[in-house]
This record gives C-alpha cells, sequence and structure tokens, in this order.
C-alpha cells in the first residue's frame, strides 16, 4: 500500500438531522462512511464531543492509529468563518458564533478545518466527482434552497465574512416571493426545489383544467417531480413553470459565469435527478445570456458524489491546507 493511500483524513458533513462522517485516505478512497444523529440540545453544544466520540469509536473499530490522521474537515450549514473556524450562524443546528475549529482541536488534538456544507460539496465534486480537478467551477445544489460553492484557481471563494457564492439570494424578481432571508424575490424562491413547487402551485390555480391543476386538486400540493413529470407530458403549464425556472436560473449563473469564467458548472441536488429535462434548458439560456467567450470552455453538468460530496470536500479541505504548509 502507498504512504498516499496510508494517511487518512476525516470528513464530516454537519446536518440539522444527521451528521455524516467518512475516513477517506490521499487517494481518494472511501475507507469507510457513516452517520449518526444530530445532538441539537442546548444549541448544539455537545456536537464537537459527539463527533470525536465517534470518530475515536471508528478507528478502534478499524484498527486504526490516531498517528495516521491528518486532520479533520468539517462542512455546516449557515453562515462560517473559515479562518477563525468560527461558525457565525447556523440556525438548522442552534449555533451564533461557535468556535467550532477550536472545540474540535482541543478534543481531538488534531488540525480542524471548517467551511460551508456547499462550498466543500463544491470541493468534493472537484477533487472525486463532475469537477475532474478543474481549478474553475461553480457548484449549485438545487433542493429546498440553492445552495452554490465557487472554487477559484483551486479553492474555495469565500469572502471576507464567509458569504461569497450565496447566488440563492440573488434577486431575481422585485417584490418577488418571501425569501427565509428576509428579503423578497431571491433566486430560492423560484428555482429551488420549494420555489418550483409554489410557482406550480399559482399555475395550477389559474389553469385548473391543465394536468397541473389536476394534480393539485387530487394531491393538495404539487412538488418539482410532479412540475417535470408533466412538463414531459407536453402540460403546457408545467412546460411554463420549467421554463421560468430554468431560464431565471440560467440567468444568474451566467452573470456568476462571467465574474469567475469557469471550466465547469456543475448542478447537483434534489432537482437535478431530473436531468436532462432540467439541465437542457438551462444549457440553451446559458448560451444566450452569458457572454460568447465565456461558454467556450464552460461546460454545465451533473454533479456526481450526491450525498458523499460534503465529506469528500471536507477531506480535500485538509489534505489542502496541510499540503500547502508542508505537514
Amino acid at each position: 500500500m502507498s504512504k498516499e493511500a496510508e494517511r487518512i483524513l476525516v470528513g464530516v458533513d454537519i446536518g440539522g438531522t444527521t451528521i455524516k462522517l467518512a475516513l477517506i485516505n490521499e487517494a481518494s478512497d472511501i475507507v469507510e462512511k457513516w452517520e449518526i444523529k444530530t445532538d441539537k440540545h442546548e444549541q448544539g453544544l455537545h456536537i464537537p464531543k459527539q463527533i470525536w466520540a465517534t470518530i475515536q469509536t471508528k478507528l478502534a473499530e478499524l484498527g486504526i492509529e490516531k498517528e495516521s490522521v491528518r486532520g479533520i474537515g468539517v462542512g455546516a450549514p449557515g453562515f462560517i468563518v473559515p479562518r477563525n473556524g468560527v461558525i457565525a450562524e447556523a440556525v438548522n443546528v442552534g449555533w451564533r458564533d461557535f468556535p467550532l475549529s477550536a472545540e474540535l482541536g482541543v478534543l481531538s488534538g488534531l488540525p480542524v478545518y471548517i467551511d460551508n456544507d456547499a462550498n466543500l460539496a463544491a470541493l468534493g465534486e472537484v477533487w472525486k466527482g463532475a469537477g475532474n480537478m478543474k481549478e474553475d467551477i461553480i457548484a449549485i445544489t438545487l433542493g429546498t434552497g440553492v445552495g452554490a460553492g465557487i472554487i477559484s484557481n483551486g479553492h474555495i471563494v469565500n469572502g471576507i465574512n464567509g458569504t461569497a457564492g450565496e447566488i440563492g439570494h440573488f434577486t431575481v424578481e422585485e417584490d418577488g416571493a418571501p425569501c427565509n432571508c428576509g428579503r423578497n424575490g431571491c433566486l430560492e424562491t423560484v428555482s429551488s426545489a420549494t420555489g418550483i413547487s409554489r410557482l406550480a402551485s399559482e399555475a395550477a390555480l389559474e389553469h385548473p383544467e391543465s394536468e397541473l391543476g389536476k394534480r393539485l386538486a387530487s394531491n393538495g400540493n404539487v412538488s418539482a417531480k410532479d412540475v417535470f413529470e408533466l412538463a414531459a407530458a407536453e402540460d403546457e403549464s408545467a412546460k411554463a413553470v420549467v421554463n421560468k425556472a430554468t431560464t431565471v436560473l440560467a440567468k444568474v449563473l451566467a452573470s456568476a459565469a462571467i465574474l469567475t469564467n469557469p471550466a465547469r458548472i456543475i448542478i447537483g441536488g434534489g432537482v437535478s435527478k431530473a436531468g436532462d429535462a432540467l439541465l437542457d434548458p438551462i444549457k440553451a439560456a446559458f448560451k444566450q445570456a452569458a457572454l460568447p467567450r465565456t461558454t467556450y470552455e464552460c461546460e454545465i453538468v451533473p454533479a456526481q458524489l450526491g450525498n458523499d460530496a460534503g465529506v469528500y470536500g471536507a477531506a480535500y479541505l485538509v489534505k489542502q491546507h496541510l499540503d500547502e504548509i508542508g505537514q
């Protein structure tokens, strides 16, 4: 076994319900992955202890010495300040100004690096997935919201206080629907799963005779999956919803691409399961909206890693940092 394969990187992806963890070697192979329930009582105070305890247990089970572990990378939802390892705000977990790197570092005695979960999903796709080690990419996650990570010159773009890349909060509709961020008309309100569902419900009420209208009447709601299914069956109301959601998203991506000039735009999350029904209209609208030179080498591709993207990115974050300082 090579020295590269022997050294272990720990990737941790904290969610509001579960924490995903993985031991990954430096050749990017998962040695072991597992998940535990997130302990959110007392505003998540005990999560660092919980994480280190489960890592210790897994290392012991596998007979891996702590000395083989290079460090721990952690992704968390919300606003992160990577340079000081503080979670500024993670509503789903209960943290505010929480010194996660310091807490976990003291417990483990290992280097700890943290970043936003969407950023680390992007980094994971670069290392092991659809990014294919390209140094300039944008990765979008279309789920309940719209998450995004920007990788430039091989590194995550964070900005001064960790809010760079929050593409989901581009304003796309003046006086639009309320967003969870407290503003109105954000991209999330149009192109996320919940945004598409909202648009579909409005269209269904306006056209109750449509298949979309019938689906709402029978089920009481219309999901993003329903919308793409009915659009494929040529329901005009559903097709109009898909057209709006994808065109608006493509215009935001075109603006982001003009700023960062990526080699690839990677699209993942639950909505991306629609496949070409989602990607094809995005590609067409992107080509119209972006600078021609920007589009020459920019591919729009589906994400490959699914739920493993976060742990891969967290592990690679450790490798990047320690390789740069020669440790």
